[in-house]
């Protein structure tokens, strides 16, 4: 009978969407009454149009329930949705790296006198100390390649990883990283068994201030219970849903036994590798409003899970640097169209590694390139998701 058009359910909202103060964001409602019967916003008349009515409303809470209603000869219907109000926003960039396994398992073996003198720690540091990176890195437990577990990470670089834990997390990922999709069909005690034993290492080794609870788990496949699951944990901003759902990317045969990167590459860059062919196949595999909605705002809560969906847009080792620049350049559109500022963005460790097949030797300069990007093209400020609105703690 009525529906409110301009803002969907779990729409994060930031001083861009109206007018901000200290005490509230004042928006701006609008919307479709059927049969054009007067409408209610929050108990206040709305202003009439025909069919549409608009009225403004002051968002003073975190979350903000904002009801329209609307009284007719059969009863009064109603809708209420759920607005964030993303207090003294800012443009912001989370940043992670799935699937380590092969530096803890060099480290282990090599033993250096710091653990920051590896290459690939050292390499993520120095674009730290370049652009104010921030990123956590989605660990496993078992190294599939080369014979490890993560209890034989040496614990002493402790105090080393508690000192630059400001910048760099550790997080879980899986038991390994075969098989895929690993919790798609694991029961909540399986993950949680995998969960705490990686856990309990990472804080054993790195510390409980490099510990965060993980924004993705290995494919970003999981079943309901395992989400559950995650969210009992601590997890409040996961990456774009917990549904499962059709994906692209390298196949299992081109990653264990190294594939034409650069056909890879471009089939990705293309979207060729996962998408629908046709409108019967799309709206099969698809759910539209959902994706449409997160491709275009990047984000939304769902106040049902408690938890906020943040969208990736470039996975760095699948992407050229050149492509890299375009796809940040599109995001820098998007944003000014659609008035988000959170951003993120996501890579794999092993293409950093030259023992591994699908070795990318550019691989850093990627990641470099992406939050190079981020900070400097788009204005954001590095951020850990999980905190408060997705790295915003200004309502803590």
């Amino acid at each position: 009978m009525l529906d409110i058009t301009n803002f969907r359910q779990g729409a994060v909202l930031n001083h861009l969407h109206g007018r901000e103060t200290d005490k509230g964001l004042t928006v701006q409602i609008e919307g479709i009454s059927e049969y054009g019967r007067p409408v209610k916003v929050n108990g206040v008349p709305a202003e009439m149009e025909g069919r549409i009515f608009r009225a403004e409303v002051e968002l003073t809470q975190k979350f903000n329930d904002v009801t329209a209603s609307v009284l007719t000869p059969f009863g009064t219907y109603s809708q209420t949705v759920t607005l964030v109000w993303d207090k003294k926003s800012f443009r912001r960039c989370n940043f992670y790296i799935d699937d380590h396994s092969f530096l803890f398992t060099d480290l282990a073996k090599e033993r250096p006198q710091r653990a920051f003198d590896h290459f690939y720690l050292k390499g993520l540091k120095a674009i730290h100390d370049k652009l104010g990176f921030k990123v956590t890195l989605n660990c496993f437990f078992h190294n599939d390649h080369h014979e490890f577990v993560l209890s034989d990470m040496p614990d002493i670089w402790k105090s080393e990883f508690i000192d630059n834990s400001d910048w760099l997390k550790l997080s879980f990922h899986a038991y390994s990283e075969f098989p895929d999709r690993p919790y798609l069909e694991a029961s909540a005690e399986e993950f949680g068994r995998d969960y705490d034993q990686v856990k309990n290492e990472i804080i054993r080794f790195a510390g409980e201030e490099t510990w965060i609870p993980p924004f993705v788990i290995h494919w970003a496949n999981i079943n309901p219970a395992v989400a559950n699951e995650l969210i009992k944990r601590g997890t409040r901003c996961y990456s774009r849903k917990f549904r499962p759902s059709v994906m692209g990317g390298p196949s299992l045969a081109d990653r264990q036994k190294g594939g034409d990167m650069n056909k890879i590459q471009s089939i990705s860059c293309k979207g060729a590798d996962g998408v629908a062919t046709n409108e019967g196949l799309d709206m099969h595999y698809s759910i539209n409003e959902e994706y449409d909605y997160i491709k275009r705002h990047n984000c939304y809560y769902d106040p049902t899970l408690g938890v906020f969906f943040l969208c990736s847009c470039c996975t760095c080792n699948l992407t050229p640097i050149e492509e890299i620049k375009k796809r940040f350049a599109k995001q820098k559109e998007n944003a000014e169209k659609y008035k988000f500022e959170v951003f993120c963005a996501a890579s794999h460790e092993q293409y950093t590694f030259p023992y591994y097949p699908n070795y990318i030797p550019d691989h850093l300069q990627r990641i470099e390139c992406a939050t190079r990007c981020l900070v400097e093209d788009l204005g954001c400020k590095p951020v850990f998701a999980n905190d408060g609105i997705m790295g915003n703690t200004a309502w803590e």
